[in-house]
């Protein structure tokens, strides 16, 4: 797929519950994440067509992005934001998908912790 032709869809301020993090009482009970999701794709046949099959429907990688999440208890933010990177590439039309995961309240005196990754089918 031509890099130059590839376009984004963004999934802004998803909101999801898991256990995450290190310490004991992280691993008690869920606690909110944020996500921002960048799925990069070639649009133009969509954009023609006004076809879902021609796109990336966001709503399908919405709802498996927060099954895995909320059925989900990794260590390190690095690992869940790698897991959903995996689901969002797995979605037809995605060539690219950068991931930021937030977790706030993670370190006192901050508001959020964040992660950001982009991976893509060739280098998933």
């Amino acid at each position: 797929m031509n890099e130059t032709a590839l376009d984004k869809i963004f999934i802004r301020d998803l909101r999801a519950r898991c256990i995450l993090g290190i310490f004991p009482e992280e691993r008690e009970k869920p606690q909110e994440i944020l996500l921002n999701i960048v799925l990069w794709a070639d649009l133009r046949n969509a954009g023609e067509s006004d076809s879902i099959g021609d796109t990336v429907d966001y709503k399908r990688v919405k709802q498996q992005v927060l099954a895995l999440v909320e059925a989900s208890s990794c260590f390190l933010v690095e690992r869940l934001a790698r897991e959903v990177a995996r689901v969002c590439l797995d979605a037809p039309h995605v060539a690219r998908v950068t991931v930021t995961l937030d977790k706030p309240g993670a370190l006192r005196f901050a508001r959020s912790v964040a992660v950001e990754i982009t991976r893509s089918k060739s280098g998933a």
